[in-house]
C-alpha cells in the first residue's frame, strides 16, 4: 500500500475508494491522538542548537555569515525565520500519522504572501520552497502556528490572544482541508487563493485600517515586477545600464571579484542563465531567448538563506528599456532531508522547482533549474525565477491582533490547498475530523515551541557575545 498521496492504493495495485481513504485516516488517528501533537519536549540527546546554524553555515560564503547571525539574533521572531534546521531537528522527534504530503519545509507566515500569476492575477500563495521534501503534512502545520506565536510575542500581544490566532489558523486548515476532501482531483487543482475576493469576504470584520493596508499591498504587490526593479536596481554608467551596488547587500561582480575569477564567474551565470532554459517549457524556453545577459550582482537574500550563493542578473529584450531581472539562487540539500529521505530528484535545484510548481496555484513562468561549476572548482545547484513578480510581503509588526486572526486564517488555508494537492487530502481531512481536538493540540505545541525558541535564540546571542560567532549588525 502506498503511503501516501493522492493515488493512494491498496495492495492489489487497485485505487482505493474514498471510504477507504477515510478509513486510513481514522485508523491514523487511533494510533496517534489528535491530542499528542500538543506534547512538545525537547530531546534529552538534542544537539547545541549554534552546532546546528555553524554546520548549516559551514558551506556557505563565510564573509556574508556574520550579517546571516546578526540578523538572526536581532528578535526571536527573525532568528525562527533562520532556524529551519533546528525545528526539523525537533520535528522529526514529535507525533506524526505517517500521513505524507509535499512540505514546504519552512512554513512560517512570511513565507505567505502576494504573487503574480502567468495571466497577471494577483493570488495569495506560499513563496518559499528552499526546504521542500514529502514529509508528514503535520510539520508545516506547526511551524506556521509557532511562528504566529512568535510574532504575536514580538507585538506584544497577550498570549490569550495569541492562542485565539493559532485556533484559527488550524481551524482554517482543518475545514478548508474537510472541504477539499469532498471535492473532484481538477476542482482540488484548479482552486486558488484570490486576494481580492478574500478581501471582500472578510470586509465586515477587517476594520479600516486592516482594510486600507490590505487594499495598499495588493496595489503596491502589482507594481513589483522587472522594470521597477530596473528602475531601482540599477543605473547608467558611462551611457551603459549597469546594476547598482548597495554593499553589502547587492554588490556587482566587478566589486566582488577581480581578474579572471571575476571572468570565470560572469561566464558560469551567464552559462546558468543560457542553459536552464531546458527545465522551461518550449513556449517560455523561446521568450527567455529573446533576451541577452547585460550584468551580474551578487545578493544578500533573506533570513535563513544569507550565505548562500545568490545571483541576480539584469537581461535586456527589444531595447534597452525591455529589462527582465532573474535570481539564480544556489539550492543545498534540504534540512528535512536528514528526516525524511533523500529527494528523488538528480539535482536540489529541481528538487526546488518540482516543489514548488506542485505546490503553488501558479507558478513563475521563468521557474526552473540548473547546475555550474563556481571559481572554486565545486559544482552547485541552482534554481532561476524572476527577482520581482508582484510580490507583496505581510509586516506582522504593523498588525493588531484581529489583522493576524484574518492573515493566519488565509495561510492556513492556503497551506491546506497546497497539502491537498500532493497528499491523501480525504485521509488527512478524516484523522483531522469535524471537532477542534487538533485545533487545541496545536495551540498548546504552538505556545511550547515558541518557549523553546527563545531559549535558542538567546542561545545565538550569548555565543555572539562570548566570541564564539561573529554578528554583523544592521
Amino acid at each position: 500500500m502506498s503511503e501516501t498521496g493522492v493515488g493512494t492504493v491498496g495492495s492489489a495495485g487497485a485505487p482505493l475508494s474514498p471510504r477507504e481513504r477515510a478509513d486510513l485516516g481514522r485508523a491514523a488517528r487511533a494510533r496517534v491522538p489528535r491530542s499528542s501533537h500538543g506534547d512538545f519536549e525537547p530531546a534529552a540527546d538534542r544537539p547545541d542548537v549554534v552546532d546546528i546554524v555553524e554546520r548549516q553555515s559551514a558551506t556557505r560564503l563565510q564573509e556574508l555569515i556574520p550579517i546571516r547571525y546578526g540578523r538572526m539574533t536581532e528578535t526571536p521572531f527573525r532568528f525562527y525565520r533562520g532556524a529551519a534546521a533546528v525545528m526539523a531537528c525537533d520535528l522529526a522527534n514529535t507525533p506524526a500519522s505517517g500521513l505524507r504530503v509535499q512540505l514546504c519545509g519552512d512554513a512560517h507566515m512570511l513565507n505567505f504572501r502576494l504573487v503574480g500569476s502567468p495571466e497577471r492575477q494577483l493570488l495569495f500563495d506560499i513563496n518559499d520552497f528552499d526546504e521542500t521534501l514529502p514529509g508528514p503534512w503535520e510539520w508545516d502545520v506547526k511551524r506556521l502556528a509557532a511562528s504566529l506565536v512568535i510574532a504575536g510575542r514580538e507585538n506584544e500581544f497577550e498570549e490569550g490572544i495569541s492562542a485565539g490566532i493559532v485556533r484559527t489558523c488550524v481551524r482554517s486548515y482543518r475545514e478548508t482541508m474537510r472541504a477539499f476532501a469532498g471535492l473532484g482531483n481538477l476542482e482540488v487543482w484548479y482552486a486558488k487563493n484570490d486576494p481580492e475576493r478574500v478581501l471582500a469576504a472578510v470586509a465586515n470584520e477587517l476594520g479600516k485600517g486592516a482594510r486600507k493596508r490590505m487594499t495598499t499591498a495588493m496595489a503596491k504587490a502589482r507594481t513589483r515586477d522587472s522594470m521597477n526593479a530596473f528602475e531601482k536596481l540599477t543605473e547608467l554608467v558611462d551611457g551603459e545600464r549597469l546594476i547598482r551596488s548597495d554593499p553589502p547587500l547587492i554588490r556587482r561582480l566587478d566589486d566582488v571579484l577581480s581578474g579572471d575569477q571575476r571572468l570565470v564567474q560572469r561566464d558560469s551565470v551567464t552559462d546558468i542563465i543560457e542553459r536552464y532554459g531546458r527545465s522551461l517549457s518550449t513556449d517560455r524556453r523561446h521568450l527567455l531567448e529573446q533576451f541577452h545577459v547585460v550584468d551580474v550582482a551578487r545578493k544578500v537574500v533573506g533570513v535563513g538563506s544569507v550565505g548562500t550563493r545568490c545571483w541576480i542578473v539584469l537581461l535586456l529584450g527589444r531595447d534597452g528599456d525591455d529589462p527582465l531581472f532573474l535570481q539564480a539562487k544556489e539550492a543545498s540539500e534540504s534540512v528535512l532531508a536528514q528526516y525524511v529521505g533523500a529527494s528523488e530528484y538528480a539535482t536540489q535545484g529541481e528538487r526546488v522547482v518540482a516543489g514548488q510548481r506542485l505546490m503553488q496555484t501558479a507558478s513563475d513562468i521563468f521557474l526552473g533549474w540548473e547546475h555550474a561549476v563556481g571559481i572554486d572548482g565545486l559544482e552547485r545547484d541552482f534554481y532561476v525565477r524572476q527577482l520581482r513578480d508582484w510580490k507583496g510581503i505581510a509586516q506582522p509588526s504593523l498588525m493588531l491582533p484581529q489583522d493576524m486572526s484574518e492573515f493566519a486564517a488565509l495561510c492556513g488555508a492556503t497551506l491546506a490547498r497546497a497539502h491537498a494537492r500532493s497528499g491523501d487530502r480525504i485521509a488527512i481531512a478524516a484523522y483531522l475530523g469535524g471537532s477542534d481536538s487538533f485545533d487545541k493540540a496545536l495551540v498548546r505545541f504552538a505556545s511550547s515551541y515558541a518557549d523553546q525558541n527563545d531559549r535558542d535564540h538567546a542561545s545565538l546571542v550569548a555565543a555572539v557575545k562570548s566570541g564564539r560567532v561573529s554578528a554583523q549588525a544592521g
